[in-house]
């Protein structure tokens, strides 16, 4: 099996469970939006979003392709679960802020435990593909629960941190969601991109996941029992 379909099929679930975490919760906390809104479902289909899942990948492939004769990264995501902080509580306490951080928390957390599950499935399989697969699903939940927790709104950092700073800091990154993709996108992908046709070596989203994502892997086999090479 192809890495490209592996991929594909390793992404598909990381990506619909992590959007089912947080509508989960936040049903748990007593929102009812996501669940009125059919969103607490395993289809796929009820979680692609026009622009995120499909638009914005596809402009970045083609455009990628005509520029540079190649595609250096894709960026996108699901429909984001809906979630009314209003109706959040915990033992009956109201406290949209604090509530929605954990709503938030609850996304990169389920990938976290399902890079875990993975680790401990290698103990029971014994098909290569399989083995494939479940390499691809460790390193592609630790990446989107990594890469999620970036503390910029609207990633789900950056609502743990709204939720978690004293309320002016708090007011001021909430103000910058609705540039927070736009600046994600700037950032992290497309401004490396650009810099690098001309020698410039910038690339910081690049940097931190050589440094920390072989670390996060090494953690996940050594917690599953897996042999760690030195």
């Amino acid at each position: 099996m192809s890495g490209g379909l592996l991929f594909i099929l390793a992404l598909i679930p990381a990506i619909i469970l992590h959007e089912l975490a947080h509508g989960y919760v936040a049903h748990l906390l007593g929102d009812e939006t996501a669940k009125i809104a059919g969103r607490l479902t395993l289809n796929p289909l009820k979680h692609i979003d026009p622009v995120g899942s499909i638009a914005v990948p596809l402009i970045l492939a083609v455009g990628q392709m005509a520029t540079l004769g190649r595609v250096e990264f894709l960026y996108g995501w699901a429909k984001p679960v809906p979630i009314n902080p209003m109706n959040l509580r915990l033992n009956g306490i109201a406290n949209p802020r604090r509530l929605m951080a954990v709503v938030a928390l609850a996304g990169p957390m389920m990938n976290f435990a399902l890079a875990i599950f993975a680790g401990l499935a290698v103990h029971v399989v014994h098909t290569n593909g399989m083995l494939d697969f479940l390499a691809y699903f460790i390193e592609i939940n630790l990446l989107l629960g990594l890469f999620n927790l970036i503390p910029l709104p609207p990633m789900d950092g950056g609502r743990i941190a709204v939720g978690v700073l004293p309320l002016p800091l708090a007011v001021a990154l909430a103000g910058a969601e609705r540039y927070g993709i736009l600046l994600v996108l700037l950032l992290l992908f497309v401004l490396p991109t650009v810099l690098g046709q001309f020698g410039i070596a910038f690339d910081p989203f690049q940097e931190a996941v050589a440094r920390i994502l072989p670390w996060a892997e090494r953690i996940v086999l050594i917690i599953t029992g897996n042999q760690v090479g030195n």
